[in-house]
This record gives structure tokens, sequence and C-alpha cells, in this order.
């Protein structure tokens, strides 16, 4: 009985699945070659906040440094003007 349980032990240990390495997230102002993002394009800013009206971070949008300040100056000001909400539904 004791060499039927040792040898299930080390089949559980033997099958540990690995995770994949995730794939690299392109930022999608850089691809597109923007320098800026105009704060009056609502339709491409509303991307990147969520139903409560936070901004999404960076490690989940792929968005480069450079590209996710000027998205936040951009949220922030479309906020101000009452283009964006501060706060969802």
């Amino acid at each position: 009985m004791a060499d039927l349980n040792t040898e299930e032990k080390v089949e559980k240990v033997v099958t540990k699945k690995f995770r994949k390495p995730s794939k690299k997230k392109v930022c999608a102002f850089c691809v597109a070659g923007e320098k800026n993002i105009d704060f009056k394009d609502v339709a491409k800013i509303r991307k990147y906040i969520t139903e409560k009206g936070k901004i999404i971070p960076r490690r989940q949008t792929g968005v480069c440094a450079y590209h996710q300040r000027e998205l936040c100056q951009a949220i922030k000001r479309a906020r101000n003007i009452a283009l964006l909400p501060y706060v969802g539904d």
C-alpha cells in the first residue's frame, strides 16, 4: 500500500503545468504613428477608461509610457470640459 501512495505523489509532481509567456503588447499609438493624443477625440479615448470612469493602467492596455502620460492628460482635459464623465453609471 505504501508503494502505491508514493507513486501517486510522484505523478502529481511530474504533471505540474507551466505558464506560457504572454505575447508582448504593442502600443496602438506608436503603430499608428501618432505623436499627440487629441482630447476632443472621445471615441478613441473612451477605450482606455472603465465603466466606472477609471483610467486603465498601462500594463493592461499595452500603451507605452510616453503615450500613457499623453492619454491621461487627454482624459483629464476631456473630463474637465464635460466630454467624458468623471464617474460612470
